[in-house]
């Protein structure tokens, strides 16, 4: 099958302090994220401005050391001093970017960042659509918020072959949401049941990414570097995917 193949990574980063040590040291998950030389980088609990991470806009701090000029953030919960919330890393451009409410009442603030990816295929462009979550601590929080997602105008009034990733920290302690949300909307699991927290002895399969339109899976694991296992209270999730061209000109999906 020809295409183009990517790495996708989603890692809930801790703010940059480690799971274990509690310190904040950045440059262990540019380590563990440079490991894994991804393409496509989703990044929850990042910082900006805030006193325990240095006041780095942590954005910025990872894309500069990662080379990845394409960027995105979404604040979500307000500090006395700063804030943090989503962010997307990327070597593609990314363009049209939106947030998605999913803040469930008397809740944490949540949304979910979505962005549109181009990548080249074969001399064409496609267009990948990719949803950045944090999901909530409670099974019943999780459900509205993806149902909300499977709402969603920018889901709904996208084609069916176009390819989209939904991935990020889904909080899924039995790793049931999927198998009964998202499958029977015609999304696969790239992740599976794959253990990510916490990130020192992983016995839950908290981080999640799933997938549906004109892209395959090749291969999916966690990184488990020593970096990894002690930059963040989570390990990153890696997906490598092939997007096919589909039937589509160089206009994208």
């Amino acid at each position: 099958m020809f295409g183009m193949r990517f790495r996708l990574l989603t890692y809930n980063i801790h703010k940059g302090i480690g799971g274990i040590d509690r310190r904040y040291r950045p440059e262990r998950i540019v380590e563990a994220i440079s490991h894994c030389q991804p393409d496509l980088v989703l990044l929850q609990e990042v910082d900006d401005g805030v006193p325990r991470s240095g006041h780095h806009r942590q954005v910025d701090f990872l894309g500069d050391a990662l080379d990845m000029p394409h960027r995105a953030y979404q604040p979500n919960v307000k500090l006395k001093q700063g804030c943090y919330g989503n962010a997307i890393l990327s070597r593609f451009p990314l363009y049209d970017l939106r947030d998605l409410e999913l803040t469930v009442p008397l809740k944490k603030r949540r949304r979910a960042l979505i962005a549109h990816c181009r990548l080249p295929v074969e001399g064409h462009v496609r267009t990948m659509l990719v949803f950045n979550f944090h999901l909530g601590l409670s099974g019943f929080e999780r459900t509205i918020q993806l149902r909300r997602f499977l709402n969603s105008e920018a889901l709904n009034y996208s084609h069916h072959t176009t390819p989209v990733v939904a991935a990020g920290d889904f909080n899924d302690v039995w790793g049931t949401l999927g198998r009964r949300l998202l499958t029977p909307m015609g999304f696969r699991s790239a992740a599976k049941r794959i253990k990510t927290f916490p990130a020192f002895l992983p016995i839950r399969p908290l981080d999640r990414i799933f997938f549906r339109g004109d892209i395959e899976l090749h291969h999916s694991f966690a990184s488990r570097t020593e970096a990894a296992q002690q930059a963040s209270d989570h390990l990153p999730m890696v997906a490598d995917f092939l997007l096919t061209n589909g039937s589509l000109s160089a206009a994208g999906a």
